[in-house]
């Protein structure tokens, strides 16, 4: 049975809240099939300890918003691999380093992902068209 669309909503709003501080590489993975425990887990990446206190600040708030008391909250003091149980979605925060090394996807590959919007996925960068006109400049 594939994740519930309660825990779908939880998992959006939870990536948002990420996104919104600018976490990387954000990935949703439907594990309900697999663990009786949870629906999904949702992966983010920080560059630092600073930047993952933000992104599960983030989410805390979100959840609490969407009206979701946290479980339980482990490796924050740390901030290197930070996971927070919600019940039906597990965000797991972690360093671009230790999320490398640990490729939590490669583990859960037999898992189908949750699809989340473009705009969540998809890195900031400039747009082609906006390079300014400098094939135009004067040599």
């Amino acid at each position: 049975m594939p994740a519930t669309e309660h825990a779908t909503r939880l998992t959006l709003a939870a990536a948002r809240a990420a996104a919104d501080k600018k976490a990387e590489h954000l990935a949703a993975i439907d594990v309900s099939e697999r663990l009786g425990l949870t629906d999904v887990f949702l992966l983010a990446s920080g560059s630092n300890d600073r930047h993952v206190h933000a992104i599960v600040d983030a989410v805390d708030e979100a959840m609490h918003g969407a009206g979701v008391k946290r479980r339980t909250r482990e490796g924050f003091a740390d901030a290197h691999w930070v996971l927070v149980d919600y019940g039906d979605v597990v965000v797991h925060v972690l360093q671009n380093e230790d999320r490398e090394f640990y490729s939590l996807e490669r583990l859960w590959k037999d898992c189908p992902a949750v699809e989340l919007p473009a705009d969540l996925t998809q890195p900031d960068g400039p747009k082609e068209d906006e390079g300014g006109g400098q094939e135009d400049a004067a040599s």
